[in-house]
């Protein structure tokens, strides 16, 4: 399955009122565009950008870690992280199917001369330890240097536990590894598992945390880890062309979203729990939910159908033409919008 599959060409004749693409398509709300119209700023390359500087050390604190970094995107977030863990020649073990090795265009493997070895994930969303153990290569100069062990929570939703992330860290620093986690949606892992911010985030060195899904903003990523590692990062940024200036514009939309919209994710998930029990009941394909996401296989196979109904109906999904379909909650998807699916999907299927 694609989760960057697009559109039908056409929307329906309804301008759409319910965008379950992504939870990437939010758009900030009044209180974020006061607090970004109100911004202080200054040149961030030079490090005078006080909301930026301001938002980079309450997020390390606030997550345990020494310092931060504000970069662009989140594909810019764990390349930089990457980039500062390995050399080139050196290898990074992920999950086969996690965002680092899957969706983000081999950008280690292209830039940095870094080999990526992929690992089968676990029903859980994790890596199993063995595995760990066994794919680290001996001191041969005949192989890569196994370098760095990178992690995702949630992965397609499912938040990974404390338990098994631990474990997949522990295996790694047997090996002298170090562990880089890619939390594009940490917050969302957070509030699935019911533990405390540090509880997860001191368990991998570096973080990579996405402020524009679940948290609302329009752009920005934030990496945290030790201040050796995050210097070494920040030169990358430069080098990759992520350096930006008055980039408290940024920084200013997420410090808003860390005050109001990080306690507000288990309303998404609430949500999602209960589209996924809507199309459970329906009894016309496979449903499975984990966080604020939903998986929808038409038994059918209508995929394709199902989205030009949903779309005459204002209702916007991405699909392929088989396999499942991903519905995201988010914070622009209300309990009206929420409505607004579940009618259009009964009535497909009525």
């Amino acid at each position: 399955m694609n989760q960057y599959a697009g559109t039908s060409p056409s929307l329906g004749r309804n301008q759409p009122l319910c965008d379950l693409r992504s939870d990437t398509v939010t758009r900030p709300d009044a209180g974020m565009m006061a607090a970004i119209a109100a911004a202080d700023l200054g040149d961030d390359v030079y490090g005078e950008d006080p909301s930026v500087n301001r938002l980079e050390a309450l997020l390390a604190e606030r997550l345990g870690k020494e310092a931060g970094l504000l970069l662009p995107t989140g594909t810019q977030s764990n390349l930089v992280a990457l980039l500062a863990h390995c050399g080139r020649g050196e290898e990074i073990l992920v999950g086969v199917d996690y965002h680092v090795n899957k969706y983000e265009a081999a950008g280690a493997s292209v830039l940095g001369g870094i080999a990526l070895c992929p690992l089968p994930i676990q029903e859980d969303g994790s890596l199993h330890p063995d595995a760990i153990a066994a794919a680290v290569k001996p001191d041969d100069s005949h192989m890569a240097i196994s370098r760095l062990l990178s992690l995702e929570n949630t992965h397609n939703g499912q938040a990974v536990s404390l338990a098994q992330t631990q474990a997949a860290a522990d295996a790694a620093r047997r090996a002298g590894l170090a562990v880089h986690l890619d939390g594009a949606r940490f917050f969302n892992a957070i509030a699935a598992l019911g533990c405390a911010e540090q509880d997860l985030a001191q368990i991998p060195d570096t973080i990579s945390i996405c402020l524009s899904k679940g948290l609302g903003t329009p752009a920005g990523s934030v990496l945290v880890g030790p201040r050796d590692l995050i210097s070494k990062a920040r030169r990358w940024r430069k080098m990759l062309g992520g350096g930006m200036r008055q980039s408290g514009l940024l920084a200013a939309a997420g410090l808003y979203a860390l005050d109001h919209n990080v306690a507000r994710l288990s309303e998404d998930h609430a949500r999602a729990a209960a589209l996924a029990a809507t199309l459970g009941n329906l009894q016309s394909g496979a449903v499975t939910q984990a966080s604020n996401m939903v998986f929808f296989t038409p038994g059918d196979g209508r995929n394709m159908d199902l989205q030009e109904h949903l779309a005459e109906n204002g209702v916007v999904i991405g699909t392929g033409e088989t396999g499942p379909i991903r519905l995201v909650l988010h914070r622009d998807v209300s309990d009206a919008g929420l409505e607004l699916v579940t009618q259009a999907v009964q009535q497909f299927y009525g």
